[in-house]
């Protein structure tokens, strides 16, 4: 089948985004089973499939440790816990979907096989996307009779908190495909990032590998700790890249002039960069300098406890922006309607003590 054509186009049968009552997770590890909680907090009924055995007492699990965090966020109209199913068949769980989320291993066979047997299941129409997070999915359509509708939704963990979902079709996605799933994510409360090509890695995990390099050079040449490295990232440009990301925060260091003098005035340094962005040799000294780092930022810590101090900031943030936003207009393009309630305020994300 050559590229760009299919059986039937992915628009015939398509049902507007606001319509959509039903959503199948396949696949429902961490990225899976955040979607669940996501999709359960906008009041969808939620169907999941995974064949692993243990996969409903994981599922389940990560689903009630997610619940008092979406409870906080606010629950849409018709939300419950209980509107969660599970089945070990993928037919059963896709013949009955409006939009299917796949989340399965970041394997490309895996990826290939997967959704060539949801295309071969879900009703006519359902658009597909895949949770991939970083491969192109012109190469994950290739086995699909109606590859049309399948695009990428590519979320941040977790994605029953991180408002970001990048949007991108394949070689023989339908136009249509893609503007519906950043419809149907704007209508479920994220804020879709719609790609106008496939790239490796899509955007922000490109910009976060950018980073990641230079901390592994820094660790492994002894300049700094992992300690030093959150601490200045998380009370530094971490706090300004929340509100206005890299490229505002370089226009608002350009002061007046803003980014053209910043251009100006510091662009002639790229020709030295002060960064070394080939990646560094993951030796045993770098790999012991990361892993014991990490441990003792932790500070005694459990990874559960991490997650739960996280969630909660991250509520707390995203309230404080969401308040910001009320006051002071858009910072850009118009994202999603609001998942807060209209008199949430900052405070109202932790719970108060007895």
């Amino acid at each position: 089948m050559a590229a760009g054509e299919w059986e039937t186009p992915a628009r015939d049968g398509m049902r507007e985004p606001e319509s959509v009552r039903t959503v199948a997770v396949v696949g429902t590890g961490l990225i899976g089973g955040g979607w669940a909680a996501h999709f359960l907090r906008m009041g969808y009924d939620v169907v999941a499939h995974d064949p692993a055995p243990d996969a409903p007492d994981g599922l389940n699990a990560l689903v009630d440790r997610a619940w008092p965090a979406v409870e906080r966020l606010g629950l849409a109209d018709g939300a419950r816990r209980d509107r969660l199913s599970f089945t070990g068949s993928l037919p059963e769980a896709v013949s009955v979907a409006d939009f299917v989320q796949e989340s399965v291993p970041e394997r490309l066979d895996t990826k290939v096989r997967v959704l060539a047997a949801i295309d071969a299941a879900a009703p006519r129409g359902v658009v597909v996307a895949s949770s991939t997070s970083g491969f192109a999915m012109t190469d994950m359509q290739t086995a699909c009779r109606t590859p049309g509708r399948f695009v990428v939704g590519h979320p941040f963990n977790p994605p029953y908190l991180i408002p970001l979902v990048e949007v991108v079709g394949g070689r023989a996605t339908d136009p249509a495909t893609v503007a519906w799933a950043g419809r149907f994510y704007r209508h479920t409360g994220k804020t879709p990032l719609t790609l106008d090509r496939e790239l490796p890695g899509f955007i922000a995990n490109r910009l976060q590998e950018a980073l990641w390099r230079e901390v592994l050079h820094m660790v492994a040449a002894g300049e700094a700790t992992v300690g030093q490295v959150d601490t200045a990232i998380a009370h530094g440009p971490g706090l300004r890249w929340a509100l206005l990301g890299p490229c505002l925060t370089s226009h608002l260091a350009g002061g007046p002039g803003g980014m053209a003098h910043m251009l100006d005035q510091f662009g002639p340094g790229l020709l030295d960069p002060l960064t070394r962005l080939d990646a560094p040799e993951l030796t045993d000294e770098l790999y012991e300098r990361m892993v014991t780092g990490s441990a003792e930022a932790a500070g005694g810590r459990s990874v559960a406890e991490l997650v739960a101090e996280r969630d909660a900031f991250l509520i707390d943030l995203l309230l404080l922006l969401e308040r910001h936003t009320r006051r002071w207009g858009r910072r850009a393009e118009p994202t999603a309607p609001s998942p807060y309630p209209a008199d949430a305020r900052p405070e109202d994300a932790f719970p108060k003590e007895a």
